[in-house]
């Protein structure tokens, strides 16, 4: 019975040693580890880096498609697009030249009027050289034209 009594405990005793032996990563685990990442960090980071005007050009489709349709909420509760002269500050805030906007929605139909992503504001026509009306941005270079970043990109290329 004494020998019964002290098997368990001499197995528990090395059970308890094994599990504390083996908790923990090794230097050699924590290494590999670290390697694989910096592998994949330098395959990554250059393809993410190198995208910079192609993420900005994502974001202002991005922006022309809300506001082409803050744009057509407005023209269905009033009837009609804001004009040109009106702009997009119609959709933040009430115009107040003619024509004026009687079902104006309470609150706006956008908070804040966003700029492009190279810090302009978007240009918006009533009506448009390519449909009813023309929301588009200037590009990198802020002029009309251009190739890659400084392409323009219009309303009329979401569809």
């Amino acid at each position: 019975m004494s020998q019964m009594s002290l098997q368990p405990a001499a197995e528990d005793g090395a059970a308890d040693h094994s599990a504390t032996a083996d908790a923990g990563f090794s230097l050699l685990e924590l290494m590999v580890v670290v390697v694989i990442l910096s592998v994949l960090a330098l395959v990554i980071v250059p393809r993410v880096i190198d995208r910079p005007d192609q993420a900005r050009m994502v974001r202002a489709r991005t922006d022309l498609g809300a506001i082409s349709s803050a744009v057509k909420f407005y023209r269905l509760d009033n009837f009609r697009y804001p004009t040109t002269e009106q702009g997009l500050a119609a959709l933040v805030s009430p115009p107040s030249s003619a024509p004026l906007a009687p079902n104006w929605a309470e609150g706006g139909y956008v908070d804040q009027m966003p700029k492009d992503p190279w810090g302009q504001l978007y240009n918006y026509l009533s009506p448009g050289v390519h449909g009813d009306f023309d929301i588009f941005s200037y590009g990198a270079d802020g002029t009309p034209g251009g190739d890659g970043a400084d392409a323009d990109i219009g309303s009329w290329s979401l569809q």
